[in-house]
């Protein structure tokens, strides 16, 4: 989530007169005030809080869950082929049985009848042996009877199991799988370096409007004891009325400021909360120095190739002038001169060493184009036969009654009688199933052909990512060399208005300047310590978009 209040505002919109700081490398952490610890205070360097932030942040949950859903899901396209075994039972109240038409006429001929003649009769009647012999009568049509087949209650219990033995799209499929579990981690580390980049700019924030808060806080106590000693001087009758009520005046508007400040540090430090997903009840103390953090400009120059403050250029003397192209095609000249301005000066063996796989989202791309691959070969594959085995085994019966039915009467059951009475019979079967595409009305064509634009897209979406990091690596290394000049500008500014606010204040203790002068000069010095503090903000903020810029960030600050 995005905060409304940018950094800068939180930063500068705390700005009010302070004294003259030291030099960012030479501020020592015993340099600023430090309060004891209270109970339950966490001490925090920014490498904790970057480490407590990866490893509690809510939304990098988020993330991490969405990375084990991934893997799930590879478990679920796995399963597919291990055996399946199910098993199912049935119970039913056939109360109303369905009828078919059933033409008994084609089961054979008519009716059979047993002739008896009188003389078969008296031949009994004499005690001889009569031989009878039924006759076939003549069958008359008789059309079809409706006649219903089974018993109401029904019953079927059953185990199947099948194995599939071959389908070209699940043997692409388990390599998608790994595939995309690769995309699910990189995504995560993403989202890491998103955490990173938040985190070290709120605790830059954090860092720079503490120390400022300080630096305020000494300047408040140094008014007043100007302040003081003005006003004696005013009851010996050396300077007017006038001269103290400026003094005053100016003391009120830098409490002021002082309280304003003082808001707008706490608001930078829940803000640092918030990126580490802490507790905003948690108390916090920062343990890096504001020195520690900037980093050595003149190295930083060389290391960029760029030019310094002092001389305009890296290693000369003085500011070179420009010199007329000693070549007659002044438009390639031209060209040449621009590419040279977007690379920062680089030479030709320096910009080649940019790695693209450093970065997360050149790597991602990969994978994204590996998992089309795939997509495109199991749009292809799906022309393949697909061959399952299959087997089950199970028992169905029928009774009149429901307790007739759970009887469960085997082959060996016998009435009282002593006639068979089995209600229940097993079955079983194996076999196997081979389907073979023939012909989709073109659809798997069309499907390959959009598996086959995916992948051209994302092959454009490289050359597009090449120059996308390209650009943000001029831009940074730009933004960058720029901050570093702007800092050492406004140092020499700062160095400039604390020397006049120092004389400006020894004269006007000698009584040979005036008030005026004083608070004049105290004015722009506290301009000049807003910029300042402001350009070391920038610095810090330029470094980290560098270091995110040439993927070197997370892993730096990590170390």
């Amino acid at each position: 989530m995005k905060m409304l209040l940018p950094p800068r505002f939180l930063l500068l919109a705390a700005l009010s007169a302070a004294g003259p700081p030291t030099l960012l490398a030479q501020t020592q952490p015993s340099a600023l005030p430090t309060a004891p610890l209270p109970a339950g205070t966490m001490p925090l360097s920014l490498h904790q809080a970057v480490s407590y932030a990866v490893q509690n942040k809510p939304s990098l949950l988020a993330t991490r869950l969405a990375e084990e859903t991934a893997r799930a899901r590879v478990g679920e396209i796995r399963s597919a082929g291990l055996p399946q075994v199910n098993i199912a039972s049935t119970v039913s109240n056939n109360f109303k049985l369905q009828k078919s038409l059933v033409d008994f006429s084609a089961l054979g001929g008519g009716s059979t009848v047993t002739p008896l003649t009188a003389a078969d009769i008296a031949a009994a009647q004499a005690g001889q042996t009569v031989n009878i012999k039924p006759v076939t009568l003549p069958s008359e049509p008789v059309p079809p009877q409706a006649f219903a087949f089974g018993l109401q209650y029904a019953g079927n219990a059953s185990a199947s199991v099948s194995q599939l033995l071959f389908d070209g799209s699940y043997l692409i499929g388990l390599k998608a799988a790994k595939v995309y579990t690769d995309l699910a981690r990189k995504q995560t580390q993403q989202a890491e370096i998103d955490v990173v980049e938040q985190v070290s700019k709120a605790y830059y924030s954090t860092l720079v409007a503490r120390s400022r808060l300080a630096l305020l806080a000494r300047n408040v106590q140094r008014l007043d004891t100007v302040l003081y000693q003005t006003n004696q001087t005013f009851k010996a009758g050396f300077v007017e009325k006038l001269d103290v009520d400026r003094l005053r005046v100016q003391r009120n508007n830098l409490v002021v400021e002082y309280q304003k400040a003082q808001r707008l540090t706490e608001l930078s430090v829940a803000l640092l909360k918030f990126q580490m997903g802490l507790p905003q009840q948690q108390s916090i103390q920062l343990t890096d120095s504001l020195g520690a953090a900037v980093v050595d400009a003149t190295a930083l120059r060389q290391r960029l190739g760029a030019a310094s403050f002092s001389s305009g250029g890296a290693g000369q003397d003085a500011v070179p002038t420009a010199t007329a192209p000693t070549t007659d095609n002044a438009p390639a000249q031209n060209r040449a001169d621009q590419q040279n301005a977007l690379s920062g000066g680089l030479p030709p063996a320096a910009l080649g060493a940019l790695n693209y796989n450093n970065r997360i989202e050149f790597s991602t791309l990969e994978t994204q184009q590996a998992l089309a691959g795939l997509d495109l070969r199991n749009r292809q594959a799906g022309a393949y036969p697909r061959l399952v085995l299959t087997g089950a085994y199970g028992f169905s019966g029928s009774a009149k009654s429901p307790g007739d039915l759970f009887a469960f009467r085997g082959p060996n059951s016998r009435s009282s009688n002593g006639f068979p009475n089995q209600n229940w019979f097993g079955f079983g079967n194996v076999g196997l199933s081979l389907q073979v595409p023939v012909f989709d009305g073109f659809r798997r064509r069309y499907q390959v052909q959009q598996g086959r634009i995916a992948q051209q897209t994302i092959e454009k979406g490289f050359e597009t990512l090449r120059q996308s990091i390209d650009l943000q690596d001029a831009q940074s290394r730009t933004t960058l060399v720029n901050a570093l000049d702007v800092l050492d500008n406004q140092k020499a500014n700062l160095d400039l208005a604390t020397d006049v606010a120092r004389v400006t204040r020894i004269k006007f203790n000698a009584g040979v300047g005036s008030n005026l002068e004083v608070i004049t000069a105290e004015t722009e010095l506290r301009s000049a310590q807003t910029n300042y503090y402001g350009a070391i903000y920038d610095v810090l903020v330029a470094k980290v978009d560098r270091d995110k810029a040439t993927g070197e960030l997370y892993n730096q600050v990590k170390k």
